[in-house]
């Protein structure tokens, strides 16, 4: 099994490869002299920059606004540039999950291979057989910054079709709530 921690990372992102449509997902730790990319699902990326959201606005709401948490991303914490070429996939996630770390005031996260047999989330016990992880450490404001940008290349895709939200291609495409016609993009 192989282990890949960052804490902290240099850079932590969501970014893609390819075009609206044909987009391949990933996350992408860097630090260290060395870059561990791992394959992930659109609705992963949305997901976790979700998760991240709530989970750093009821760690907020439970210290009373003491926690160091800023409210929104700060911008110096932008990163849009592009994920490190050339992208080798270390893995393919299968599981994501997060957690507050409150004695380092952190967030962890931790992105395991899909396996049949999945791991505890984020457990300290890691068996030398088991599926790949990455485990990633941030500050509540890079966590805040890789929510803004992962919800930002998520919505960069192909347009919802305003009828059923399916994804519209260039050309359109076939609407179920239009008994099957071609609904064009506008």
């Amino acid at each position: 099994m192989a282990v890949y921690a960052y804490d902290p990372p240099e850079r932590f992102i969501a970014g893609t490869v390819g075009q609206p449509g044909e987009r391949t997902f990933y996350l992408q730790a860097s630090g260290g002299g060395r870059v561990t990319s791992v394959l992930v699902e659109k609705g992963q990326v949305s997901q976790l920059a979700e998760r991240l959201d709530e989970l750093l606005d009821e760690v907020m709401r439970r210290s009373g606004g003491s926690a160091p948490i800023p409210a929104v991303a700060p911008s110096a914490l932008a990163d849009d540039g592009p994920l490190e070429q050339p992208v080798l996939e270390d893995f393919r996630a299968g599981a994501i999950a997060l957690a507050w770390d409150g004695e380092s005031q952190r967030v962890i996260i931790e992105a395991q291979e899909l396996s049949d047999e999945p791991l505890e989330p984020l457990s300290e016990d890691l068996p030398e057989d088991g599926p790949a992880v990455l485990r990633v450490t941030i500050s509540a404001a890079a966590a805040r910054a890789f929510a803004k940008r992962a919800l930002t290349v998520v919505l960069a895709g192909r347009p919802p079709c305003p009828l059923c939200g399916l994804p519209l291609d260039a050309s359109g495409h076939v609407c179920p709530r239009q008994n099957g016609h071609r609904i064009g993009r506008s």
